[in-house]
């Protein structure tokens, strides 16, 4: 079959224009002074837990919207803040949660201050599920009936992963006890462990009264009947009310979003003095090496107010659990610098 070279012109002019067009869209997409293959290091080791998952979920979405190779490295906290420390080029981010801070707080080494060492960038979202839970046959059925044994005198046993998010909501509640009861607050004792199988471990063994948890590791456990050795239930979730209210009505697993209301705020009240109660939202947000050229830092803020904007990776983030909370690089490092020392106060109280 013959095909006249007119027609060959035609399909070789389609062709090239076609390739044009592509490679106007990839140089347009590639503007930017973010270029290359980008490693995104975390705060944590595990390709399971809530860091990765929210990360991958933001670093997919980036990864799309500009082009680029982009990659989530569950490295943990240390690594993670070294590797950042030697790439100012913008080639290495990393996405972490309130522990950045909390950890220099608590004096755990190799913690600094983020807002002197760091650029601090955009909010990205909530995992509201931080939680405290007691054995499902403990004498204890509220947050009140512990804080008043305490306040009596009994001692209480709490395990926590110390020197950060896991630790936060032990040392509001220590803090309440020294406000509501004074001098009893030491009956309030830490069990430092590691991970939430561990604490899980010290609630099952009997080894602590009560363990900080996660309502997306432990809520499978609330659902074992009383006489079950790892049968557990709620006490108190340390999220705003707000925060709650926005997750999906139908909660997580078989605890509804009406059931997980019961354990917040006001309905559960920590005082941390002065009519106002602790709340704690775990948030995760993007640090970027200090020296990394700052148009990075503005590309990253306008990809992503163009994400949320068009409402795709909101409902991802809520079908995974997480509230989406973006905020642009300077609203968030304003925010998070105010967070660091409303929780500042309650640590130096109970040092």
């Amino acid at each position: 079959m013959r095909i006249s070279n007119r027609l060959m012109t035609r399909v070789g002019s389609a062709a090239l224009m076609a390739a044009l067009s592509v490679s106007a869209g990839v140089a347009m997409a590639q503007d930017g002074p973010l270029r290359g293959n980008i490693r995104v290091v975390i705060g944590s080791t595990s390709t399971g837990g809530d860091t990765y998952q929210n990360s991958t979920i933001v670093v997919d979405q980036l990864a799309e919207r500009l082009d680029l190779n982009m990659k989530v490295d569950a490295v943990g906290a240390s690594s993670a803040f070294r590797t950042l420390d030697r790439d100012s080029r913008g080639n290495t981010l990393m996405i972490f949660h309130d522990q950045s801070y909390l950890g220099h707080l608590y004096g755990v080494e190799g913690y600094d201050d983020i807002f002197e060492k760091y650029t601090v960038g955009p909010t990205l979202a909530i995992n509201p599920g931080n939680a405290y839970l007691v054995p499902k046959d403990s004498p204890y059925q509220t947050l009140d009936d512990i804080i008043a044994a305490v306040g009596n005198g009994e001692t209480v046993r709490v395990a926590i992963q110390p020197g950060g998010v896991s630790e936060i909501g032990f040392s509001a509640l220590k803090n309440a006890i020294a406000i509501e009861h004074p001098g009893q607050e030491d009956n309030l004792v830490a069990v430092n462990t590691g991970s939430q199988s561990d604490k899980n471990q010290q609630l099952f063994d009997g080894q602590a009264d009560v363990i900080n948890g996660t309502v997306q590791a432990n809520e499978q456990y609330t659902r074992l009947p009383e006489d079950d050795q790892k049968a557990m239930r709620f006490v108190w979730l340390t999220a705003r009310q707000d925060t709650i209210e926005q997750a999906p009505e139908e909660g997580l697993g078989q605890t509804s979003r009406e059931q997980l209301l019961e354990y917040v705020e006001p309905n559960v009240h920590v005082t941390m003095g002065d009519d106002e109660s602790f709340t704690f939202d775990k948030e995760f947000f993007f640090l970027y090496n200090k020296d990394m050229d700052p148009a990075i830092v503005e590309q990253i803020d306008e990809a992503l107010t163009d994400i949320y904007a068009e409402g795709e990776i909101q409902e991802t983030q809520k079908n995974a659990f997480f509230i989406p909370n973006f905020k642009p690089s300077d609203e968030a490092s304003e925010y998070l610098a105010d967070k660091m020392a409303r929780y500042e106060e309650i640590i130096s109280n109970i040092k």
